[in-house]
C-alpha cells in the first residue's frame, strides 16, 4: 500500500479552504461596501493637530448633542475635491461637520479650502495618521455619521456623489437623529 505524503494532501486542502473563504466573501450583500467593526459603536478618540487659522475640535465635540460627519480629507485626493460641493451643501443645511485632514501639508491643505471653500466646523490634522489608523481608515476620502452621543451610525468609504447622498448620507442623517 502506497503511503500518503501530507506534501500531497496539503495543495487540495489549501485550495478547498481558500474557495470556501472566497465563496463566503461573496454571499456578502453588497461585495462592494467595506465592512465596518465601528457601526453601532462609540467613535475612537480624536487625535489631530491644529491646522493655521482654523477652529481645532477635540474628543468632546463628538460627544455633544446633535448629529455630526467626521470626514477624512486630503488636498492630494481628487475624489476630495468631487465630493466637497456635496460637504458644503450638507454644511449649509446644518449638519456639523468635523473635517480631519489626513497625511498632507498643512500649506497644501489650507489651499485647498481657500480654493473650494471650508465646509468644516472644525477642523484638524492627522499627519501621521494615527488617527485614521484608530478608526479603521481604509483611505481618502472617508466619511462617519455620528449621532448626538457620538455613536457611529454610518462609515462610508470613497466619494460621497448625489447618488451617495440620497441612498445612504441622508438616511443615516435621519438615522442618527431618531
Amino acid at each position: 500500500m502506497a503511503k500518503i505524503s501530507p506534501l500531497m494532501v496539503a495543495p487540495p486542502l489549501i485550495f478547498v479552504l481558500l474557495a470556501g473563504v472566497f465563496y463566503v466573501g461573496m454571499l456578502r450583500e453588497n461585495p462592494d461596501e467595506l465592512p465596518s467593526a465601528l457601526e453601532g459603536r462609540p467613535a475612537p478618540a480624536v487625535q489631530v493637530t491644529p491646522l493655521d487659522g482654523k477652529t481645532p475640535f477635540a474628543d468632546a465635540a463628538l460627544r455633544e448633542g446633535g448629529v455630526k460627519l467626521v470626514n477624512f480629507w486630503a488636498s492630494w485626493c481628487a475624489p476630495c475635491r468631487v465630493e466637497h460641493p456635496h460637504l458644503e451643501t450638507l454644511a449649509e443645511e446644518g449638519i456639523a461637520i468635523y473635517g480631519v485632514n489626513y497625511k498632507d501639508q498643512p500649506e497644501n491643505a489650507l489651499k485647498f479650502l481657500d480654493e473650494l471653500g471650508d465646509p468644516y466646523a472644525a477642523i484638524g490634522a492627522d499627519a501621521q495618521g494615527r488617527m485614521a489608523l484608530n478608526w479603521g481608515l481604509y483611505g481618502v476620502p472617508e466619511t462617519y455619521v455620528l449621532d448626538s452621543d457620538g455613536t457611529i451610525i454610518l462609515r462610508f468609504a470613497g466619494p460621497i456623489t448625489q447618488r451617495v447622498m440620497d441612498a445612504q448620507i441622508r438616511p443615516a442623517i435621519e438615522a442618527a437623529a431618531n
